[in-house]
């Protein structure tokens, strides 16, 4: 059996922040977690303006239009 070389772009369905941490929820059944201290921006800001995301180009990134931040999930993905 091979594998095709198909790049699926990953997609954010849904975001939460449990214990000092930005959660991610993926299309594909992932979830990537990752500690606040990476964005600082998102670590300094208030629960409800963390609360206040939407998602944006069909969930290939996160937006926060009170604390003008955006996160995209290959960023994410990316950060080792």
């Amino acid at each position: 059996m091979s594998v095709l070389g198909i790049r699926i772009e990953p997609l954010a369905t849904s975001v939460s922040f449990p214990k000092d941490s930005l959660c991610v929820a993926l299309a594909d059944g992932r979830e990537i977690v990752v500690p606040l201290e990476w964005f600082p921006t998102l670590r300094d800001a208030t629960d409800q303006q963390r609360q206040e995301w939407r998602l944006i180009g069909g969930g290939i990134g996160i937006h926060w239009e009170s604390i003008d931040e955006d996160i995209s999930v290959e960023s994410i993905l990316a950060i080792q």
